[in-house]
């Protein structure tokens, strides 16, 4: 190596994909699909599920105010659990900033703990009884000239159900076609390409991804796609696909927030919140999301009869997340004072880069209309027209934790 510092790099993809469905569910039903034997360890998790959903607002809050004309796409989840496996091998200072960075107070709960609701979520993820079409995984791809420490190894393969990847970096761009094709394998060729231009000197890659596949479960009478006008802002407007449905949708109005908030659902227990802010009043949204409030949101969700319009939606973001994650405290890692001798004890290692890559697909099929029964007309008369036509805020989470799967906020249904 030319230097006495080697870098590491860490990568994360994150892509959900979600097409109609025909099957109703009820919210209630949805709250009480969660597992009686499952029950107490949600309960004992619950701080560090909360410590997830605190991060998720407080990281979304960073990239939220960059642009006024870019998409924001984030799956926080996944930044977490990567972070949280580097914790495995970093010491001293470059650990603590982690912890704290991440909300984990040590004054509050072990290190152990942490670990063990980390493992927790991805059995719960995994579980084939929840029906979640899902895969989190995480790789540590290290220089095959590096020892590595076994203690490291055997945590990350216990604790994550991961593993410590020996890879030669001596030809990079061979090395980043051997790291592409491992994640393009692991997704079922979904996430493609993801490691490109490796720098020189590095030495460790951890590579996060999650994917996800919903169906939503709406009662719809009608569906059909017409191009309409999208108010990007005050001065630009374009035309694109628009999804007319008629149906029975979880909607409600929230004064508070000035917004109309929609609450789909699909089967595995998740739920998507789309929240669409009055004209001029997005800034206003984002800074009055708080956990407490996303909890109280479905207590103010009705049912009701209503014409949704919404975007045929394809996007993805990509972002080096240094600068963000340093501004949320987490700045140790990536200097020269960086301690991951818990990785390997032979050299200085510090993280480099951040790469964090997200990809969010709704409705990618050609939509048809669904047969169900004929609802009164009078109901139809009333029912609100709702056009989700000007930017709007979306999360996804998993239920039974309220776990974030992604979150993000939609002002141009065609940027890619």
């Amino acid at each position: 190596m030319s230097s006495s510092i080697s870098r590491g790099l860490l990568i994360l993809a994150g892509l959900c994909s979600v097409v109609p469905g025909s099957q109703a569910k009820d919210l209630e039903e949805m709250d009480g699909s969660v597992h009686d034997h499952e029950h107490h360890e949600y309960l004992v998790c619950q701080n560090i599920f909360d410590n997830v959903i605190d991060f998720t607002i407080n990281l979304y809050q960073e990239p939220a105010s960059w642009s006024e004309t870019t998409n924001v796409l984030l799956s926080p989840v996944s930044i977490m659990a990567a972070f949280a496996i580097l914790s495995l091998g970093t010491k001293g200072d470059t650990h603590m900033q982690i912890l704290d960075s991440l909300k984990f107070n040590l004054r509050e709960m072990s290190e152990a703990h942490m670990h063990q609701c980390f493992q927790l979520l991805h059995h719960i993820f995994q579980h084939p009884d929840h029906q979640l079409q899902l895969t989190m995984g995480n790789r540590l791809f290290i220089s095959d000239n590096l020892l590595l420490m076994d203690q490291f190894v055997q945590d990350v393969k216990e604790l994550y159900h991961s593993e410590v990847i020996p890879i030669s970096f001596r030809d990079t761009r061979f090395a980043s076609k051997q790291i592409s094709y491992y994640v393009e394998k692991e997704t079922n060729g979904e996430i493609v390409d993801l490691v490109k231009d490796l720098e020189e000197d590095t030495d460790l890659i951890l590579v996060n991804y999650i994917s996800f596949h919903g169906k939503w479960a709406d009662q719809l009478q009608a569906e059909y796609t017409a191009e309409e006008d999208f108010y990007v802002d005050e001065d630009t407007t374009i035309s694109v696909p628009i999804i007319r449905r008629l149906g029975a949708f979880f909607l409600g109005r929230d004064e508070e927030l000035s917004s109309w908030v929609l609450v789909q659902h699909s089967v595995g227990d998740v739920i998507a919140f789309f929240i669409l802010p009055d004209p001029g009043k997005m800034r206003q949204l984002e800074e009055g999301l708080t956990q407490e409030h996303f909890n109280n949101l479905l207590g103010t969700i009705d049912k009701r009869f209503a014409r949704i319009h919404f975007p045929r939606l394809s996007m993805s973001a990509a972002y080096d997340l240094r600068s963000i994650l340093s501004t949320l405290g987490i700045t140790k890692i990536f200097s020269d004072e960086a301690d991951l001798s818990g990785v390997t004890g032979e050299a200085s290692i510090r993280l480099s880069t951040v790469v964090h890559k997200a990809m969010l697909t709704l409705d990618e099929r050609e939509t048809e209309t669904v047969s169900t029964p004929q609802f009164d007309d009078r109901a139809w008369s009333n029912a609100p027209i709702i056009k989700f036509n000007r930017p709007f805020f979306l999360l996804i989470r998993e239920e039974s934790t309220k776990i974030p799967l992604f979150v993000g906020k939609v002002l141009n249904p065609t940027q890619q």
